[in-house]
């Protein structure tokens, strides 16, 4: 098993979930299988972050982009998504996880939107640690969204041009009140970022693994965690 220092845990991971459906294929079975399956290593990491001390797990679950899919298989997402919140809220209440979303959740259906509501509002008193799924999510719209509100402020005379700084404008993104992630993990082996919390991971140690997201378990977590305890973070200064 992999070597962690429990004194230096992340505060803050994310993690884009990728490679359900190349899993599934190479399996020979349908994508929707991969995307079940892609559900135990949520339970997984959830566990064992939790039981690290980690205080927010950031999930990508569905982007923006992804309304492009076919509409069978967003169903299915969303299926999945209901029936995952129903398993898991006698556990995250058990867990003191509290849960929450980032994203333009409004566009997803009525009934997923209704369940998702009751996680928040159930676990809202829990503080142990802080699940969030980004549902509908895109770093470029946040920022857009950002700008909008900020312009409005500015337009109606509530705020000046100088008090546009950095604290400003993460305060007006979905994360906000939420630290930046110290580890961004992508699994699956793609070198790219996808459009996920742009803003937020300007100074996030990246770590990519060529494993499948339904294969990647406490294990494969723990070797990610290693490898940033093994990283020197400078956030642009030297190490000496």
């Amino acid at each position: 098993m992999p070597d962690i220092d429990t004194h230096r845990i992340p505060r803050h991971i994310a993690v884009i979930m990728d490679g359900n459906g190349r899993w599934a294929r190479k399996k020979q079975l349908n994508r929707i299988r991969g995307h079940e399956e892609g559900t135990e290593s949520v339970r997984v990491l959830v566990r064992t972050s939790r039981d690290l001390g980690i205080k927010w797990l950031t999930l990508y679950a569905f982007s923006e982009e992804n309304w492009k899919r076919p509409k069978y298989e967003i169903d299915a997402l969303m299926a999945i998504l209901k029936q995952f919140l129903k398993s898991e809220l006698d556990e995250m209440l058990g867990s003191g996880i509290q849960f929450k979303t980032i994203g333009n959740t409004e566009k997803l259906p009525k009934d997923v939107l209704s369940l998702l509501d009751d996680t928040i509002e159930k676990t809202s008193r829990n503080n142990d640690m802080i699940l969030t799924l980004a549902l509908s999510y895109g770093g470029r719209q946040e920022i857009s969204r950002s700008v909008r509100k900020i312009a409005e402020k500015l337009r109606s005379g509530n705020l000046r041009m100088e008090e546009i700084t950095e604290e400003l404008i993460s305060n007006s993104l979905y994360t906000a009140g939420m630290p930046d992630p110290d580890l961004l993990i992508r699994t699956s082996g793609e070198y790219r970022v996808s459009n996920f919390l742009l803003w937020q991971i300007a100074y996030t140690e990246i770590y990519i693994t060529p494993v499948l997201w339904p294969d990647f378990r406490k294990e494969e977590y723990l070797l990610a965690i290693e490898e940033f305890q093994k990283r020197e973070r400078r956030f642009g200064t030297t190490g000496e």
